[in-house]
């Protein structure tokens, strides 16, 4: 044992504080060197471990909490808190027979989970709307929004209400709970898993397969490509100048910003989607996918089919349906359809921007039904290939009227940026717009044109890496990080969904 005591004689003790210390200003993100370095160490234990089911585990949480403190520091005894609280509120539900003992054990869930999201999220908006009604000055408090929270607090509110509908059995295991809710390659930013999902495949201990390495390390190199390469450039050398300050810029220029924000968030989300998913392929776990090319959508709601599927499918199970869905009268399911995605919107953040883009996705869902009730079922069961072109295309635009509401930071900006669209377009600037962003728009085409390929060829192309041999695979790899670190930003960029 003489080597072990020997290796950590040799560590920097500088070198230690500073990998043990919280700092703000450099997380530990998917998207950062030391990550990838800390990942393949934790990998090599994690693999030497692969027999022993409760070291392994053990090994996993503690490295998913190191992985959450460098992220929000002390905060993670929140995240801590709500596994013992579920696990006992599980428990509990396992043994309550009474209905009115299992809707109260719901009812506790939600409003420890929701007064968390209210207090860390809405609380200065609440107080600071109050002020201005009332005409008095109000200075925010300081508070930090713990990293992930919306996500964990949806996964044990999930938990809670499968175990009231009796889809699954109470977790009876509180290592296996906190190695659900802590696990990290979803905790800070998704997808949204569910414990009914999840808690199977802990209790196989299952490992991962050669080809479920392989597939894992094709999504991290995609997920790396789309944010470091195409996300983060788009917005620090385009999008977030136009939307800053949007009349300082054409109309021609402010819906090529909406267009680049829109790829941005895109290819910023679905890459931090496919490192998630990549990075549990290769600890033995599968998620399902959390985008299906969104912009090949046809109509808003198959949009909603498409995009952020893992909360699509949450708002629709656990506030659709609780509301009464489809299943009462015409007004009420609209009302419903519109509730749902306000709750989808104000999920997003603390800003009013973001309930008038909830509002907004929940009047496209009913327009949109009315209009099926409306014409013709011919039009959209077997539509041609120009009508299908044309469904696409309105559907992009009405997406991108979407993300320009997200996109601003005030109704002031949402008016200018649309005032500057209609009053001074400009659309002779094209071409010297094209000579002077011609990156970004190379960009901007190239995430187009990715993106409505076939997805067959996407899965082509996985099924060859996947047949590749392992040093050949390794070889790609390494090719796609060197170009990935020599055309990165100097600054660090933030994935998108980190802030909600």
């Amino acid at each position: 044992m003489d080597w072990f005591f020997n290796f950590f004689d040799k560590i920097d003790p500088a070198l230690a504080q500073k990998l043990m210390a919280y700092d703000a200003q450099q997380p530990l993100l998917f998207n950062t060197g030391l990550f990838m370095m800390l990942f393949l160490g934790f990998v090599l234990i994690y693999q030497a471990m692969r027999r022993w089911r409760t070291a392994k585990m053990v090994v996993t949480i503690l490295f998913s909490l190191y992985f959450y403190y460098k992220n929000s520091a002390e905060y993670c005894f929140i995240l801590l808190g709500i596994c013992l609280s579920d696990y006992v509120l599980g428990l509990w539900m396992g043994a309550a027979r009474r209905n009115w003992v299992r809707r109260c054990i719901v009812l506790l869930n939600v409003v420890l989970n929701v007064g968390m999201l209210v207090y860390f999220k809405y609380f200065n908006l609440l107080l600071q709307t109050f002020a201005s009604m009332n005409g008095t000055h109000f200075d925010a408090l300081d508070i930090i929004l713990p990293a992930g929270i919306s996500f964990f607090t949806f996964r044990s509110i999930s938990y809670i209400v499968d175990l009231y509908r009796r889809k699954m059995e109470p977790c009876r295991n509180i290592m296996d709970y906190m190695f659900f809710l802590t696990f990290f390659p979803p905790l800070l930013a998704g997808p949204v898993v569910r414990a009914k999902d999840m808690l199977p495949q802990i209790r196989e201990n299952r490992n991962a397969s050669r080809a479920m390495v392989a597939e894992g390390l094709f999504l991290i190199m995609c997920g790396l490509i789309k944010k470091m390469l195409i996300a983060d450039y788009i917005s620090g050398n385009f999008v977030d100048r136009i939307f800053e300050n949007p009349t300082l810029y054409t109309g021609f220029e402010n819906v090529m910003g909406t267009i680049g924000f829109t790829i941005q968030i895109y290819c910023d989300f679905s890459g931090y989607s496919d490192m998630a998913i990549g990075l549990a392929l290769l600890l033995g776990f599968r998620f399902p996918d959390n985008f299906n090319a969104p912009f090949k959508s046809q109509s808003p709601s198959e949009f909603w089919h498409r995009w952020h599927i893992s909360l699509s499918t949450w708002l629709r199970d656990y506030v659709y349906i609780p509301l009464g869905g489809n299943r009462c009268g015409k007004l009420r399911c609209y009302f419903n359809k519109f509730a749902t995605m306000i709750v989808g919107g104000i999920w997003h953040g603390a800003s009013w921007m973001y309930l008038f883009w909830g509002g907004y996705q929940g009047v496209l869902l009913i327009g949109h039904q009315v209009l099926k009730k409306a014409i013709p079922s011919s039009w959209y069961m077997k539509p041609s290939t120009l009508r299908r072109a044309l469904n696409i295309f309105v559907t992009f635009v009405l997406a991108l009227i979407g993300f320009g509401i997200f996109r601003s930071m005030s109704m002031q900006g949402l008016g200018d940026h649309y005032q500057m669209i209609f009053t001074n377009f400009h659309p002779e600037i094209a071409l010297e717009f094209i000579s002077a962003y011609s990156l970004i728009v190379f960009l901007i085409v190239l995430a187009l044109i990715m993106h409505f390929t076939p997805s067959h060829w996407r899965e082509n192309l996985m099924e060859r890496y996947l047949r590749m041999p392992l040093p050949v695979q390794s070889i790609t790899l390494a090719a796609v990080l060197f170009i990935v670190v020599q055309t990165r930003n100097a600054d660090l960029v933030p994935f998108i969904y980190l802030q909600y």
